[in-house]
């Protein structure tokens, strides 16, 4: 009687190790509105021939450390993963692109379908004269984010808002914004097609 007991005992514990250790890959968010990401777009029906991303949006994770670390250079609006490389074509540059206007003040919105601890939300854009017509490459983004918004290892709410003043730009870009998760290796992408 007291082996059964073990084993059962010892079989819970480990499951209960493997969702614990498990726990950051239900952890997933994603930018909404007023400017949509890629995967958003898609996952609304606004572009077809998404793949799979259509029904999970939340799940665009790669590596994190970008720009030094991260996705590799044309695989950034997929963050890296294989699977969801139709973000990665840049169709043409005919994604569906928000309009904007320079030096305006842009609410950004996240929807997270599972919270996860932060240490920041970065945004970065695309270079004046940058080509639409190919994939997205370190090179084609500004250096250094045009906003920053530390979280200092806090659990974002469900849905989070910040907002940032856009920099002087003309014609179509892409904002590339990185959530960066706090307590795994990983981090959250997604690319904004804007219209200034």
């Amino acid at each position: 009687m007291r082996k059964k007991f073990t084993a059962a005992t010892l079989g819970l514990l480990v499951t209960g190790a493997t969702v614990v250790a498990t726990g950051s890959a239900s952890s997933h968010g994603y930018t909404d509105s007023p400017l949509p990401s890629r995967q958003k777009v898609c996952a609304n029906g606004a572009v077809t021939g998404c793949g799979n991303i259509q029904w999970e949006p939340q799940s665009v994770e790669g590596p994190k450390g970008f720009p030094a670390q991260g996705p590799s250079d044309g695989t950034l609006c997929a963050g890296g993963n294989g699977q969801f490389s139709q973000l990665d074509d840049p169709r043409g540059g005919n994604w569906p692109a928000t309009s904007v206007s320079a030096g305006q003040n842009q609410t950004f919105t996240w929807r997270f379908t599972a919270r996860h601890r932060t240490t920041d939300f970065k945004y970065y854009i695309t270079k004046q004269g940058w080509n639409p017509n190919q994939k997205l490459t370190r090179s084609a983004l500004e250096s250094q984010p045009f906003l920053t918004v530390p979280f200092n290892g806090q659990q974002p709410p469900a849905t989070l808002s910040h907002s940032g003043n856009l920099p002087n730009r003309s014609g179509k870009h892409v904002i590339l914004a990185v959530w960066t998760v706090h307590d795994t290796p990983n981090a959250f992408y997604a690319c904004s097609d804007v219209k200034f």
